[in-house]
């Protein structure tokens, strides 16, 4: 006779929910947008389209700029492919329309002003493989991104997306009021100042201090309420004790791994994905080692969040 199966240990709440979730595209009450440029296909029906019927590689008229700043408010995440002809210099172009390129600090720089090159292969293995919101240890976060794919793997080397006000509606009525009001820190130095020397941190202190943002954020186009906070740059929450913020943020985090806040999007030679760096977290999945992989982005520079 097989022993008696042992009861779960009993919880105060689980940190997940099981059955349907508030799935909302744009935040109630936002006006509809229409499309008289661009075909859109939704990849999943709340965030990431792939966006056909445009060549970016060429001039782009203020009609047409319009509908891709309104399908990246929309859609949070947009995918362009077979952008044969799509240089640096069309990629500035582009990111252009959002607003100023922002460098990455820590990025290897590609062969054009404001472009990060990212290259891996068995020498330099991908090491973006958490879920994150670019920059967000600076006071004024990246608003967004343009990544064109140069080499792929055969197979692997996929990126995940996120999306933030999903998880923020889906907290608990709870937990929405608890974070109400309050801000964390956050700082480079637990992810990026692990590869660096005490001298090499010093050095970059001065103009890259620990900054504090929202919890629960607006987003500065939108207003619509998302949850803010990542895994590696996060730090601590502000006036709560360290155990207390820790367990929290232990909770928070986990919200961009439901998978139905994600999207999945298998790169190609010469694809393009522009992001919303505020709306979502991202995660470069690192299957493909020790294949090679080259991406080249150029972020754009955000504003202060409230």
């Amino acid at each position: 006779m097989s022993a008696p199966l042992t009861p779960r240990p009993a919880v105060d709440k689980p940190l997940m929910h099981y059955g349907p979730r508030v799935l909302e595209r744009t935040a109630p009450g936002a006006p509809a947008f229409t499309y008289g440029h661009l075909r859109i296909s939704p990849l999943t029906p709340h965030i990431g389209a792939e966006i056909s019927g445009v060549d970016l590689s060429q001039p782009m008229g203020e009609e047409l700029a319009e509908e891709l700043k309104q399908a990246l408010l929309e859609w949070k995440v947009i995918f362009f492919r077979d952008q044969h002809a799509f240089n640096p210099d069309a990629q500035h172009a582009l990111a252009g329309i959002w607003g100023e390129p922002e460098p990455n600090p820590f990025f290897p720089k590609g062969e054009t002003v404001g472009v990060s090159r990212l290259a891996k292969d068995a020498m330099a293995v991908g090491s973006e493989n958490i879920w994150h919101s670019d920059h967000s240890f600076m006071a004024a976060p990246a608003l967004g991104s343009v990544l064109r794919a140069l080499e792929i793997p055969a197979a692997g080397g996929d990126t995940m997306w996120a999306d933030m006000g999903a998880a923020y509606d889906n907290l608990s009525e709870e937990m929405k009021e608890r974070i109400e009001g309050l801000t964390a820190v956050h700082d480079w130095v637990p992810s990026w100042g692990a590869l660096m020397t005490p001298e090499q941190i010093e050095a970059l202190r001065g103009t890259l201090p620990p900054v504090e943002h929202p919890v629960a954020a607006r987003h500065p186009r939108t207003g619509r309420k998302l949850l803010y906070v990542n895994e590696p740059f996060t730090v601590r929450i502000v006036g709560l004790p360290d155990r207390e913020s820790r367990e929290l943020l232990d909770e928070l985090v986990l919200q961009a791994r439901v998978p139905e806040y994600q999207v999945r999007f298998r790169w190609q030679a010469d694809s393009v994905a522009i992001w919303d760096n505020i709306a979502t977290q991202h995660y470069a999945i690192n299957d493909y080692h020790p294949a090679r992989r080259v991406m080249e982005r150029i972020a754009i520079a955000g504003v202060p969040l409230a």
